[in-house]
């Protein structure tokens, strides 16, 4: 039998310019690197004039080194046309044509490339796929709800799953979403995500309390993400002060920054400000994973707020550090957060719902060890086995 060598093909992927960018992606796929060869095709977005635009947006597509050694595996950032806000329908076929250099330097170390997000990544690998004649692999994540509404983008999108020879989901609401969209449901398989639970620990609260200035008796919320409006830190917010009624001391913590989607912090400061929250609210930044689980452990109750998920890391996260989860019914929060004793779903969009949620999980005596068991057995390691699996299977059949 052939054995895989993958190139691994995504554009948002952790670089020097963004260290916490999808870094559940090269959790994953660094894992099954420890099984299969693997390298890193991680394309990115560029037009000429885009520097102009830095003068108004410093963080606007920050520009990687063109090749990173990362953990010993190699990661290459070609770059690929994309004129910000205009058509966007096409940057899949730019995105192959910007990664065909980089993938001829590489033709000898892949047999099979595995594309992370359906559109434009996915479509981009499949395109790749057939001018290089080896099997594609798409996981979807998630974007492919929001991408179904774009005509063009959807239309790319089904042509990319359809075309590849093994489609991935990380939960099973987004699998069922894409099969209603018209997608062969025969060849996607529900792969979750996991957690590393050699990283994500509860630490001693009241020491992390006490670095980070918190009072013991204090009750604690923390929220983890991009600061982007879909994942929901503005509902949280605008719920804190029918919270504070109940628990004057309460502290949210806001741990998140800038993202390919943009960045919210100073709307989310303003709204602070306007609501008188100051005391309440504290933005602690993007932190890496080593970093997190010290908030964590200091937390009471997680929150999320989210308007769309696919299957999210940081529930797991959460739940390794002892954390029970509040959140929202979409994607696949529901198939994540699936039982009463893990945390309570609520209904998007539903400030009532989401307070009277929050007190609830405050009020509440949760049993610590029943959720640690479930992140427990919820560890990377339970995913790889299936991946490295299929990988195998796929090079066969081809």
């Amino acid at each position: 039998m052939n054995p895989p060598k993958l190139l691994v093909y995504c554009s948002l992927f952790p670089s020097n310019k963004r260290p916490n960018a999808s870094v559940f992606i090269r959790e994953r796929m660094f894992r099954v690197g420890q099984h299969l060869p693997i390298v890193v095709v991680s394309p990115v977005p560029w037009f000429p004039m885009q520097g102009i635009i830095r003068f108004w947006k410093p963080n606007f597509r920050p520009q990687p080194d063109k090749f990173e050694m990362q953990q010993g595996v190699q990661v290459y950032f070609p770059r690929f046309l994309s004129i910000p806000g205009l058509f966007k329908s096409w940057d899949g076929f730019f995105m192959a044509i910007g990664s065909l250099p980089t993938l001829f330097k590489l033709r000898k170390e892949f047999n099979l490339i595995d594309a992370h997000f359906a559109y434009p990544d996915g479509y981009a690998a499949t395109l790749l796929g057939k001018w290089f004649k080896v099997p594609v692999s798409i996981t979807l994540r998630g974007t492919e709800v929001p991408l179904a509404k774009m005509q063009g983008r959807r239309v790319r999108m089904l042509k990319a799953i359809n075309d590849a020879a093994r489609v991935f989901s990380v939960a099973n609401s987004l699998k069922q979403h894409v099969i209603n969209l018209g997608a062969n449901k025969d060849k996607i398989r529900v792969v979750g995500n996991g957690v590393d639970i050699n990283k994500f620990f509860p630490l001693d609260r009241q020491e992390q309390r006490k670095a980070l200035n918190i009072p013991a008796d204090a009750k604690v919320l923390i929220s983890v993400g991009a600061l982007v409006d879909r994942k929901g830190f503005h509902r949280v917010i605008e719920a804190l002060p029918a919270l504070l009624e109940h628990y004057p001391d309460l502290i949210y913590l806001v741990v998140g920054g800038d993202s390919p989607e943009g960045n919210i912090r100073d709307k989310l400061a303003e709204q602070v400000e306007t609501l008188n929250l100051g005391h309440h609210v504290r933005f602690l930044g993007a932190l890496s994973s080593e970093q997190l689980k010290k908030p964590l452990s200091s937390a009471d109750v997680f929150v999320l707020s989210t308007a769309n998920e696919g299957w999210a890391n940081v529930f797991l996260e959460a739940m390794a550090c002892g954390l029970p989860v509040v959140t929202t019914d979409v994607g696949g929060n529901r198939e994540v957060v699936n039982c009463d004793d893990l945390g309570i779903i609520v209904p998007f969009a539903d400030r009532p719902a989401l307070e009277n949620a929050i007190l609830q999980a405050l009020d509440k005596n949760w049993n610590k060890q029943k959720i640690l068991r479930y992140a427990q057995e919820n560890a990377w390691d339970t995913r790889v086995e299936v991946l490295v699996d299929e990988f195998e299977k796929i090079v066969d059949r081809c």
